[in-house]
């Protein structure tokens, strides 16, 4: 489980194509404390550490996370937001994110709004119904509150800082993110019968 509140911004340092596909991480992480099989959002996707160095970590990905997130357009050095698990006793500074992608959304439009950067965002449409006016979502694994929505768009705001210390301040319109709804959203819909 993760907050969206992203603690390290590092690249893609090699991928090896094969059964499944290994992905290994620049980090500015103290890998000593990182366990074998432990787990690290990367960019809004949970994956698992299969190995290590003193600056670097891997994952093996598998062909559906591929086909199902923007893992698959990754090469080496692609900027990725990390998150570390929360642990029992940490703040919560954002909101609850399990690092499980519920679809590929598209930047619509970016622009300045004061110091911020006013960013929309169209979801694939059947993610529509699930996003509300200052609800949640994670995009890229970052946690956003969502400013409002429209019949194909939800926009946002970010601030200076996470405009330095993820990659949401560099994206362009038509730039893909990883997006995951609120937990809460998905498991009211089901209690509802709506999904």
């Amino acid at each position: 489980m993760f907050t969206g509140i992203v603690t390290d911004l590092g690249t893609v340092r090699a991928i090896e194509s094969g059964g499944d596909t290994r992905i290994e991480f620049t980090t500015r992480y103290d890998t000593g404390g990182i366990g074998i099989g432990a787990s690290i959002c990367c960019s809004g996707t949970c994956l698992t550490v299969i190995d290590k160095g003193p600056d670097w970590f891997a994952a093996s990905v598998s062909a559906e996370t591929l086909s199902r997130t923007t893992l698959g357009d990754w090469k080496a050095g692609t900027p990725v937001n990390f998150e570390r698990p929360l642990a029992l006793g940490d703040e919560l500074g954002g909101h609850l994110v399990s690092g499980h992608v519920d679809g590929v959304a598209r930047l619509a439009a970016a622009d300045p709004e004061g110091d911020s950067l006013r960013l929309a965002f169209a979801p694939p449409p059947e993610l529509m119904r699930y996003i509300a006016a200052k609800g949640s979502v994670a995009a890229d694994g970052v946690s956003l509150t969502v400013n409002e929505v429209d019949d194909e768009t939800f926009g946002v705001n970010i601030i200076p800082h996470t405009r330095s210390h993820t990659t949401l301040g560099a994206l362009t319109p038509g730039d893909a993110v990883n997006l995951e709804i609120d937990m809460v959203a998905r498991y009211v819909a089901r209690l509802l019968g709506k999904e």
